[in-house]
């Protein structure tokens, strides 16, 4: 008889898991369901960051424009530029926001900012000849 007990025990929790983890891989598909509506609406959602360089010697500027992908994004590039210089992109989804100046003295003391809803997302400054800002998409955050 204590036998029997025992095997039915176990038989109602065994058919117990099996029901609770039906449960949960429901809900769990519900979860990567909503996950993947994210991903998605992330990808295409657009923003707009603003580059500003300034230092001395920039011989040229190159920033991400929105061309390109996430993954291969599309760099564009401003020859003699007139510093202090500024300018406002639009970008999507994860792609990130960069700028680098580059200079052909040493001591250009070179400063380059990502700016986000009027807040510095990335800011750098160097004597070096080649500085560079990249940020994560503030989309991602």
């Amino acid at each position: 008889m204590n036998r029997f007990i025992r095997t039915a025990v176990c038989a109602a929790a065994v058919a117990g898991l099996a029901f609770g983890l039906g449960a949960c891989s429901e809900a769990t598909e519900a979860v990567k369901d909503e996950a993947a509506e994210q991903v998605d609406k992330s990808m295409d959602e657009k923003y707009e960051v603003t580059y500003e360089v300034t230092g001395k010697g920039v011989e040229s500027i190159e920033f991400s424009g929105g061309k390109g992908t996430a993954m291969d994004p599309k760099m564009e590039t401003v020859k003699k530029p007139t510093l202090p210089w500024k300018k406002t992109v639009t970008l999507r989804g994860i792609m990130p926001p960069a700028v680098s100046p580059i200079s052909l003295t040493d001591t250009a003391d070179l400063t380059c900012k990502v700016v986000y809803k009027g807040e510095t997302i990335k800011e750098a400054t160097g004597e070096k000849a080649l500085l560079g800002c990249i940020a994560v998409s503030p989309i991602v955050k």
